[in-house]
């Protein structure tokens, strides 16, 4: 299997991306912050500037160990999320969150769960009634977001692992109660849609990350891949 080469400079894919459905062993779920831990870790970004925010994520979870999946936990805890692309890899599927008003794409809470990148898949599923769907690892986003307080809670922040994750062709979403309207959009589209600029990075460097994982495809062997 290819493997993520650990001292590659950011934004280098070294033959590392695998497609995997719900319910591959090698995301299945984990209460190691191990597991966590590695994902963040194994991400590859073209965007130099997210390395801060993984190296505070990580000191967090140095800090906070198991307990970081856990909701309740402050300043923060761990989310995962998806940027949903169908089968053609030309759209993006948003969804108008109904509390927060705003475009955005699936995701959630952690809740326990240390493999972020079977919670972006779980989240990516509940909230677009898509079966069939697979999630791209290494992560391709991370980001750091505040959350206004709410209730109970008190603001707190969104440690949030972002993936690519693929739908089958054919796909139809349907929404469920966390969210007033589902869209397929284009970039062009999505950037006119948000202002929110971590939602038009996601979206640029998946929709990168899915080229060059198709790509490896057509490409001749390497001879100096990492296997």
């Amino acid at each position: 299997m290819n493997r993520f080469k650990p001292n590659a400079p950011a934004g280098l894919l070294v033959n590392s991306q695998t497609l995997l459905a719900q319910g591959h062993p090698d995301i299945a779920s984990s209460q190691d912050p191990a597991q966590s831990r590695l994902r963040i870790e194994q991400a590859i970004w073209q965007d130099s500037d997210r390395d801060s925010e993984r190296e505070r994520i990580l000191s967090l979870l140095s800090e906070h160990g198991a307990g970081l999946a856990d909701r309740t936990t402050l300043p923060g805890h761990l989310t995962g999320s998806a940027l949903v692309v169908n089968h053609a890899g030309t759209h993006v599927l948003l969804l108008f969150h109904a509390k927060l008003q705003r475009w955005l794409q699936p995701g959630g809470h952690a809740d326990g769960d240390h493999e972020l990148a079977a919670v972006a898949l779980r989240e990516a599923t509940e909230e677009t009634g898509i079966q069939g769907l697979a999630v791209l690892v290494p992560a391709v986003d991370v980001d750091i977001h505040r959350i206004p307080a709410r209730g109970e809670m008190d603001s707190h922040l969104h440690l949030d692992l972002r993936f690519v994750v693929l739908a089958p062709e054919g796909a139809s979403p349907h929404k469920n109660h966390e969210s007033e309207e589902l869209r397929w959009v284009t970039p062009q589209e999505l950037a006119e849609l948000t202002d929110e600029p971590g939602l038009v990075r996601l979206c640029t460097a998946g929709l990168i990350a899915l080229e060059q994982y198709r790509r490896s495809f057509r490409a001749p062997a390497n001879p100096n891949t990492v296997q």
